[in-house]
Order: C-alpha cells, then structure tokens, then sequence
C-alpha cells in the first residue's frame, strides 16, 4: 500500500513569482554545488574518535549509522536513494544534536551478478560484432521475436495451469524492458558511453568503472559520507579481502563454518549453489522438504488403447516396481487416500532410480531436481548414479495416465485410480497430486465432480468403477471441524466447483492450520496421537518400510542471473550453522530484548523472530565468482551475503588502511603506509577481539593503537537502515556473524535496525516501458537534491510501500525558493519589525508553536519517522508562520523581530536533515557562523498548553466565524458575539464525572471510556438530544486532555475568551 501524499503537500500553492522554466530549480542546484564545495573543502563529514573514549561507555556523544553497499554492476536508482535518505536524514539529525557522527559507505562488487552480465556480454559481442547488430533491430524481425516470445510465455502458463484463462497483453518481461529483448550491451548502453562497453567482457572493469560514479552521484545528492572510509570488496581489495578472512578463520575457530553435503538452491547450469544475491527472481526462497508417496502402478485393466505406452513399460521394467510419485507436505493423511491426479495435458516421464532399483513416473522437472539430491544422507547416495543426470525410459501426457490402477500405501482401499485435475501446476511439486478428499478440499471438490458430472468424467474416459465406489475416509479429528474437515468446510462456504478458487484457497489454508495444530489421528497405529507429534512418525516410517522418500525443491521458482531455473542439490558446502542452538539463542535473546535492540516496528521485530527460526544452514562459498578465497580451502570463493555481514566493523580502520580516494586498497595511497600482507590474525585480534599486541608485525603500534581505538568508539553500530526485503538474509545473518565475532562482548552488537518499504513513482511500480524508472543523479539534475530528498521524505516510512511523487518535487522547489524570498526580504525589512520585551498575544503564540514543533519534529526524527518530521518542522511551521503573519498584517501590527527570528533560525535547522543545502545557504543568510550541518539543534521551551488552547480557541472561533458569514443572508454585514466565561451545568457534571474517571484509571482515561460514558450519561440525562451532546462534548474533552493535560477538564474556563478576541478584533474583521 502507497502512502498518500500530506494534506499540506497536496493543498500546497505554488507562486509563479521567482523566474520562468526552470530558474527556480537551477537556482536550487547551483547552490548545491556550491554548499557541497564548502562541506569538502570544510571536511563536514569527516569524523574520527575521541581519545580514550569508547562507544559502550559513551553511547551518547557519538552515532553511527550504516546502510547496506549497493551493488556495482550499475548506477544508483531512486530505490536506492530512497532507502538511503532515511540514513542520510538520521544521520544529519544526530549531527545536529550534537552527537559525534560517522556515516560511511561502500561498494559491493563480490558474486556472481557482475561475473554473469560480463559473460553475457563476452557472449554479444562474440555473437553480433561490435557494436553488435542484433537480429531484433529490424523491426520485422524484432515484432517476430516478441510475438514468438509472448506465444511461449501464454503455452508455458496454459500448460501450469490450463484452467486459467489467458489475462492477455504484454509479458512481464516485455512490460519491464519495454520490448521483452533484453541484451546486456544495451543495459549498458543506457548508463555509459558506447565506446566504453566492450572493456565490461572483463568483469574486473566493472569494479573500476561504477564505484568512483557511485561517489560522485552520492556527493551530488549531499549524502554526508566520510569518504576517507569507503571501499570495494573482493580480493582486488587486498586490505578488505585480509579483513574477510580473518573473519571466516575466527568463525571456524569458533566451530561455526562446517563442511559436508546439504541441500540448498542450486544452478545446475552455473554448476553451484545459488544465493539470493545470485538471482534475478526469488530472492529469500529456500528449500522445501516433500515427501514422494510411491504409488505402484499395477496392470491396467479396461482395455484402454491409451494405456498401451505404460503396458509396455511395464512388461519391459518386469519385476521392477514402476510408481507413480506425488511430491506431499501431509505423510500423515495418506490413510485417507481414495485416488490420484494428474494434468491430462501435462507432459510426464518415466525415469529410472538407480538408488532404489524403481521407476519413478513424474513430471521432467522433478526428476531433474531428484538427479540431484540424496538418496542415503548417511551413505552419501545420491538417487543417480551421475549427478545431475537421469534416465527417462519413456513419455506420456497426462492423458495417458489417466484409469490407470495403482495400489496406494497405507490407503484403506487396495485399489485406486488415477483420475484427471484441471488445476494442478507442473511448476510444482512432480506434477502427480495424491488425493485425500477427507482433508483437501481441493481433492473432495474434484472427486465429487467426477462422481456428480458423468459428462466431465466421460470426457477422459472415466468409467464409474474408477470414482463411485470411493467414498471419504475420516482420518482426523479437528474439535469444530468433525472428522472430515474438508468435507465441512466445503459445505460450510458453499463451494460446489474447482473454479471458487478463493474459497477453496480459503477452505485448504484453514483445514491445513487447524488440522496440523489441533487435529487428532482417528485412524491407523498412531490413532489418539495429535496431528504434529504424528507426522514426523509416520513420515519416517514409510521411508523405512520403502513407501515413500524426500524430495527437495525450491518453495517457489527461483532464477538465476545466467537464467537458469533452480533446483534443490545436496552438494558438497561449506556452510555456517545458523541453526546450531546457542547460537541462534544467543541473537534472539538480543534481538527480543528491547533494551538491546530496537527494530523500530513490532511488524519488522515479528519478521526477525521468525527469520531466526528458520534459517538453519547457509552455504557460504561458491566455486567461480568474484570475492574473497577461503582460507583454508582455496577452491572456494566466499559468497556474496557471507562476505557482508560485519564489514561495518571495517569503516571503523578503513580510513586508516585505505583513505581517500583509494577504493580498490592501492597499498601505494595508503595513509599509514600498511601493506596488506602484515594484516594477519593476530593483528586483526588485537583490533577488534582485545588480543594481545601481535609480536614482531611490521606495523608500528601507534597505527595499531588508532585503529583499536576507532573501533572501540565507534562500536557498537547504533542503526543500520535497510529495505525489508533484506530481513531474512543480510540483517540477521550480520546478527549472527557479531554474536560470534563478539561472542564474549555481546554489548558490541548492533544496537538497532531500521527497514522501510519498496518505492513507488508516482502510485505504480518502477518499469522502464511506463517511463517511472528514475536514477538518482537524473533525479537529482532534475529536480535538485533538496527537492528530491523532501520527496523522499513526504513518500512514507513504514513497512508498507512508500510513493516517490514527482509532482511532491516539483513543489518542493517552489517552496524552498518561495521560503528563502520571503527570509530575505523580512530581514531586509527589519527595521520595519518590532522590538523589545513586550509581546502581544500571537508573538507568543507563534514562539509556543515553534518550541512544540521543534520539539514534535526532534520526536519524530529519533523515531524515524521522517514524513511526521516533515509535516511538523516544515508543514506546522509555516502554517504557524503564515498565522501569524497575516494576524500581524490584517491587524496592522508589525511583525516582532526577535519572534521571526527564532522561528526562521528554527525552520532552517528543522528541515536540515531533509534540505541541508537549503539550510546552509540560509544559515549564511541570517548571519551565523560555522556550517549548518554542524549547528546545534534548536532549543525549546516546555510548550505552554494552555496558550495552546488560547490559540486554538481563536484559529476555531475565526472558522466558526467565516463558516457563518458565508451562510448570511445578502445585506448583513454586522454580527453579535456572545461570550461565557462559565460552563452550563450539565457540562460541568461531565467534567466532573471525566475527572473521577481519570484519577481512578492511574491518570488515564480506561479502555472503556466510551461504554462507561454512555452509561452514566444514560443515567444521569434526561434528555436525548442532550445524552448525544454530552457524548460529542465529552469525546472532544477527552483528546483535549491528550494534547493539553488535564486542565482541558477543568469545570472553570482557564482563560479569558473576550480578552483573546478583542486582542484579535482587527485580525478577525
């Protein structure tokens, strides 16, 4: 869900004063430039420890904040930079209150993305020439390809899932790259020169080229990055790359790098394990445990012509067992077993099992996943003899499996039949579905169409023998549900049809829950038992008895960068125990204590939870690729997310190691002069673990000593901001790897993360064909970084997705401009304004106003929430400015000097975080001294709450005045106020009973406030009309007393209304 642009944004009015076009926002970016000048040659960003301090004993003075590396395989997106300002405006926030700040940044170029686009374009080039002339750039040829394209794409989805119709129009594909024809080399083209390409076929150019572009476009949108501290990674690095395998050394000293063979995602056109960061869809996916039912096919017996195929195969595999093999989450349901499903237009194979001497019969797909996966985990067997290869004895469709006899384990029948469903996936699971009506409602809607349509059964030479006599088998008992859940449910919502396909997804997610944690087994040994402590059993022992066996897939498709589709391998690994129990104990215990950890949204906190519950095993080396060598086993190459997870402990010496200007660790530009090869583990124990000083290292103490001692200040990380989508990897995995590294000083892990939602443009999701698909330096020249960063404020900052709004940046131009108009000329005119001591009512109003909103905006910043900080410090503060201003004018007043001038050193500060250039240019302008980004933030007084409600009396009584005016009659043009400085009797009485209410509640209204309120008012008034206005009267009492306190309640006025609108009589005429 989009967050829907402020009130204030939306009603904002933009002057067309200022200049024509685009003279407001070059105006805006040539200050920029300049400012950004200023912050290099000033060193605004650059911050190093304080001596002899350190950041567990000191966690107020200093901040630091960190943001995920972004990929180099390309330029920086608004997706990006919008993730990013939530760091960049917290990070400015801290600055201005004081605190010590390091916002570092890097670059991360390790795996296999960058690998994979120089092979494919090694490929292009190979292929086409260069510059390459593509087959689809004749447009005959290209409206062909697409056409062929799409055509594949509506066959591939009918054979998934024939039952669907066809939405029609473009690919995905085609939607996303605008002609569905995706070449690297014009992926390229769209971000450097054309000469430049050819030189990308070397993936190691690419670390050269789009780092120092990363940099520039990170100054130019005013990030507030130590740049002394960045870095690449991989082994070009040779400082990072020293600094990662002291990481996997200490994590193998500690026994959490294991090796042996597990099952994971796997490209079998790669050749290796495929991590999130290695594919182009299904990021987060991982293994799913199935267990294969072997269903044995007997000799057909209706005489059948289409079930010649399987005769044959059968008399041929004679004495071996030929089974059918639906892939099944519930072992425990098969005693309920009355048939098995199969696509009639599915394509399926019969394919030989070394490991069991057996023929399988399932869908390519499947078996091409089960050739890669183990047979005897103890044994090391695999189910092939070769990995990665099985042998297909023959082909069938669907079709001509249906009818077919099988003789099902643990079914209650001795028979039953293979019979045609329409909605099965051969994207999933083997394509053969086993049926259990009793428990599925899919399974009960389908059989019960066979029995009830003889027509539909008829259509694939169903016979009644195959259907009628199989009748539902009770095999668990759900309390609510009977002992047919299915059958229930079926009934309960009406479902009479395999096309109320919400319903039945409805009925199966509830009969599936409610069956695994209440259901108890009725039938079969482990009758009495509940459904979850049975499953296990049953499961085991139909592997033993040689009735079943495990299979593995991805839980739902997933591709690789080389687009190839993933299966499941068991495969030589390393790989860190995630799973291993004190470990995982260990991170939850910080991450669920609140005074540890803050995740900033319950929502986000759930999702950590349940991250730390399923990831178990994580392989973490790759065999090709760029990054990092392990250690001790140089054939493998560390992986991308393994490489990632406590290099924020790297910032803390980079700038020591490398410095400015110095990614790729050039040991000619090191500042301190280290080599590479003196960082060994000794000395990184001494930096980072408290380990003695290493004996005869070539790298003098003091060096040592400052680097020790920038960690130590530094750590622990106050906040890391990330986009959500990264919970269930990078973020808990860098918990993890700290609550290792820094197993014995758990008060060195991270203190906080923050994770926003994806980015819209616009309302609608970025693609290149609809023309949304923004680059942040783009955005930046077109609209200026100031206005782009308050867009990015005002998109949103919960969970949920947020809205980049073009039209939000647009305005955001005027207003910055139109605001600094009005700055300059009032304080050029400030010999107009007033001057001293005395201030008259709306002087204080405003100076109240501004003290809350300071407040208000310092509370919605520390708790990220940046769009609320937004609406306060630049929305609230210049409807109170504007109040103001108008009251002055209106009423022939001058405008207090010391007033505006709080108010506008205010605004500039407020809106620092979000507009630095902005703020700087106007910090110079009002005549102070140093940087902007490095003044204090405002000081406020204590709000005065009742001049809070002063000043809302007047702002409601205006309204009520103008709402009336309007509604005169023609001719009118004098009025009578009528003013009571008391309270009716009845008011007074709900004011009372509000009090009682309140003292009893411990200085809180109770949970139940309104039904109380309705009974006493119903007790205590005669009157209906007067219950309805005590109701009304007592509901607005009651957020007053949120806003103000409790002299809301007060039976006695606490101000002089009659003073207020006398002072303001002009004002209000």
């Amino acid at each position: 869900m989009s967050a829907p642009p402020t009130k204030e944004i939306a009603n904002l009015s933009v002057s067309a004063g200022g200049g024509k076009g685009t003279a407001k926002r070059d105006a805006l970016l040539a200050n920029e430039a300049k400012v950004q000048a200023l912050w290099e040659a000033e060193r605004a960003f650059e911050s190093d420890a304080v001596p002899g301090k350190t950041g567990v004993d000191n966690p107020d003075e200093k901040f630091i904040v960190t943001f995920p590396y972004p990929y180099m395989n390309g330029v920086l997106h608004i997706g990006h930079a919008f993730s990013l300002t939530k760091a960049v405006f917290r990070a400015q926030f801290e600055r201005n209150r004081g605190k010590n700040v390091l916002f570092p940044f890097a670059f991360h170029c390790t795996g296999m993305p960058i690998q994979a686009a120089a092979n494919k374009l090694k490929a292009e080039v190979g292929a086409f020439g260069v510059p390459p002339q593509f087959p689809e750039d004749d447009p005959e040829v290209r409206a062909k390809m697409e056409a062929e394209m799409i055509a594949a794409a509506e066959a591939k989805a009918a054979k998934a899932a024939p039952d669907k119709k066809a939405k029609g129009g473009k690919t995905k594909l085609v939607q996303k790259s605008g002609t569905g024809i995706v070449r690297q080399w014009n992926i390229l083209k769209k971000m450097v020169p054309e000469e430049e390409i050819p030189k990308f076929v070397d993936p190691l150019y690419w670390l050269n080229y789009f780092p120092p572009i990363g940099v520039d476009h990170m100054k130019n949108f005013g990030s507030g990055v130590d740049w002394r501290r960045s870095f690449i990674t991989t082994a070009v690095n040779p400082y990072y790359d020293a600094f990662i395998r002291w990481q996997f050394n200490t994590l193998r000293a500690k026994e959490k790098v294991l090796f042996g063979k597990r099952n994971n995602v796997y490209s079998m056109l790669d050749g290796q394990v495929c991590a999130d960061h290695d594919r182009s869809e299904g990021e987060g996916v991982g293994p799913q445990e199935y267990v294969l039912i072997k269903l044995k096919v007997l000799m057909p017996e209706h005489g059948q012509d289409r079930h010649a195929k399987i005769k044959a195969l059968l008399e041929k595999e004679a004495p071996r067992n030929v089974y059918l093999v639906p892939a099944t989450l519930r072992p425990e349901t098969m005693y309920g077993q009355t048939n098995c499903f199969v696509l009639p237009t599915g394509e399926y194979g019969a394919y030989y099992v070394d490991a069991t001497d057996e023929v399988f019969i399932m869908s390519a797909r499947s078996a091409r996943g089960l050739s890669c996966q183990l047979f005897d985990t103890a044994k090391n067997q695999y189910y092939t003899k070769e990995f990665g290869k099985i042998t297909c004895l023959e082909t069938f469709t669907g079709d001509e499996l249906l009818g077919i006899p099988l003789s099902a384990p643990n079914a209650t029948y001795d028979k039953v039949y293979t019979l045609p469903l329409l909605t099965i996936s051969m994207g999933k699971g083997t394509g053969v579905v086993t049926s259990v009506p009793s428990d599925a409602p899919d399974d009960y809607v389908a059989l019960q169409t066979l029995k009830e349509k003889p027509d539909f059964a008829e259509k694939y030479s169903i016979t009644p023998d195959m259907v009628e006599p199989f009748d539902v088998v009770p095999i668990i008992s759900i309390e609510g549900y009977g002992d047919a859940s299915a059958v229930f449910m079926c009934e309960k919502l009406k479902i009479k049809s395999f096309n109320d396909r919400a319903k039945l997804a409805q009925a199966k997610d509830e009969t599936y829950l409610k069956g695994f944690t209440m259901g108890v087994m009725t039938y079969g040994p482990h009758k009495g038992e509940k459904v979850s402590d049975a499953k296990p059993k049953i499961r085991d022992e139909m592997i033993a008895a040689g009735q079943a066996c495990l299979y593995f897939e991805p839980e739902s498709r997933v591709m690789s960068r080389t687009n190839d589709e993933c299966v499941v391998a068991a495969t030589d690994q390393w790989y860190l125990a995630y799973g291993e129990e004190s470990w995982s104990s260990a991170v939850k215990k910080h991450v669920l204590n609140q005074d540890t950890f803050n995740a900033y949204d319950p929502n986000a906190l759930s999702k950590y939870d349940y991250t730390i519950g399923w990831l178990k095993e994580w392989a973490c080396t790759r065999q090709f690729g760029l990054g990092t060598q392990l250690p001790w086993d140089t054939q493998w190459v560390i992986e991308s997310l393994s490489d990632s997870t406590i290099y924020m402990a790297y910032y803390a010496i980079a700038q020591v190691l490398q410095g400015v200007d110095n990614l790729n660790g050039d040991a000619d530009k090191s500042p301190s002069k280290i080599k590479s090869e003196d960082l060994t583990d000794e000395v990184f124990n001494y930096i980072y673990r408290n380990g003695l000083l290493p004996e005869n290292t070539n790298i003098p103490a003091e060096a040592l000593d400052k680097m020790r001692s920038e960690f130590r200040y530094w750590y622990p990380m106050d906040l890391r901001v990330s986009a959500k989508d990264l919970i269930p990897n990078h973020l808990t995995m860098a918990l993890y790897n700290h609550a290792a590294i820094w197993d014995d000083e758990p008060t060195l892990w991270p203190k906080g993360y923050y994770t926003n939602g994806h980015v819209l443009v616009d309302a609608e999701k970025m693609s290149k064909s609809k023309g949304n698909f923004l680059m942040m330096d783009e955005t930046v020249k077109k609209y200026s970084a100031d206005a782009t960063r308050f867009a990015c404020a005002d998109a949103g900052d919960s969970l949920d997705d947020a809205n980049f709004s073009r039209e939000t940046a647009d305005t955001a131009i005027v207003s910055l401009v139109n605001e600094e108009t009005w700055i300059k000329e009032t304080l050029e005119a400030v010999g107009g304004l007033r001057t001293g001591d005395e201030l008259n009512f709306m002087d204080n109003v405003l100076v109240n106003e501004t003290n809350r909103l300071i407040k208000a905006t310092e509370d919605s910043f520390a708790a990220m929430q940046f769009r609320e900080g937004l609406q306060k410090g630049w929305f609230e503060m210049m409807i109170a400015r504007n109040e103001y201003r108008s009251w002055c004018s209106d009423g022939g007043v001058p405008m207090h000097e010391a007033v505006v001038r709080k108010w506008i050193e205010a605004v500039i500060i407020l809106i620092c975080p979000i507009c630095p250039h902005w703020s700087e240019k106007m910090w110079k302008l009002v005549g102070k001294e140093g940087l902007a980004v490095k003044a204090s933030w405002p000081t406020a007084d204590e709000e005065d709450k009742l001049l809070t409600r002063q000043a809302k009396f007047l702002r409601d009584t205006l309204k009520n005045f103008r709402a009336s005016a309007g509604k005169a009659k023609k001719g009118w043009k004098n009025c009578s106020v009528l003013i009571s400085d008391t309270y009716p009797q009845w008011k007074i009485d709900v004011l009372t009973w509000m009090q009682g209410e309140y003292e009893a509640g411990g200085s809180a209204f109770p949970a139940d406030f309104m039904k109380k309120l309705k009974t006493w008012t119903g007790a205590n008034l005669d009157d209906k009309k007067l219950i309805k206005f005590a109701m009304q009267f007592a509901s607005f009492v009651k957020k007053e007393v949120e806003d103000v306190g409790t002299q809301a309640m007060d039976t006695t006025l606490p101000f002089d209304q009659k003073e207020i609108l006398l002072a303001s009589e002009s004002y209000i005429k």
